[in-house]
């Protein structure tokens, strides 16, 4: 599974990459495109719009449902990447890259500090597939043996 170091993880599976100043951009993880399938839309907010840590900011719809993002941060919505708006499937195929879902300026960059490293969110994952798999839930696993093409 793909987890860049160069990034801060959500136990929700969202990434946030720092950029100067205080300004990130945020995304859907490796693990979380592979655990919805495939995308099919997006609901993001609008370019101005406040994120508040731990509340609803949008949507992924998947065959599965609709999940809903959480915000790993709080701030103002300063871009919303409008190419995976058009082409969700973008996500599928570059989570970490042209995939990226929203740029936003930090209220406050101590909550990067809440945030799990790669090496923890790599952690979190595994401890969470142990979880899954000692109640059964083997079906639910079956995304993570499928090869990247």
């Amino acid at each position: 599974m793909n987890i860049p170091e160069d990034r801060l993880y959500s136990e929700e599976h969202l990434w946030v990459k720092k950029e100067k100043g205080k300004r990130v951009y945020l995304g859907l993880s490796d693990f979380a495109r592979r655990k919805y399938g495939e995308i099919l839309d997006l609901e993001l907010p609008e370019e101005g719009e406040e994120l508040e840590r731990g509340e609803v900011f949008g949507s992924v719809e998947t065959p599965r449902g609709v999940e809903e993002l959480i915000a790993p941060v709080s701030g103002e919505v300063v871009e919303v990447n409008e190419e995976v708006l058009e082409d969700p499937e973008i996500i599928n195929e570059d989570p970490y890259g042209d995939g990226w879902l929203l740029r936003v300026k930090l209220l406050e960059v101590e909550e990067l500090e809440e945030l799990m490293s790669a090496d923890e969110y790599e952690d979190y994952l595994e401890e969470g597939l142990e979880e899954l798999e000692a109640e059964g839930g083997e079906e639910e696993l079956e995304f993570l043996g499928e090869e990247e093409e």
